[in-house]
């Protein structure tokens, strides 16, 4: 079973194509130049049109002493 839909797919590719083109902004209005950061982004749109896309890993909090 497939973690992510093909149009989830698609979407993220598209996302990374427009990193590479210069064109992908971030949510502040900079030009984004990490990969890493063009999938988050791709994730985070496929994940809003309400696309197959993993849930968000919870993280731990620190215990306080």
């Amino acid at each position: 079973m497939a973690k992510y839909s093909k149009k989830a797919q698609a979407t993220i590719a598209r996302a990374v194509r427009k990193m590479k083109t210069g064109k992908l902004k971030s949510g502040s209005g900079d030009v984004v130049t990490d990969s890493k950061q063009a999938i988050a982004i791709g994730i985070s749109e496929a994940a809003k049109k309400g696309y197959k896309v993993p849930k968000q890993k919870k993280r731990k909090s620190a215990v306080k002493a």
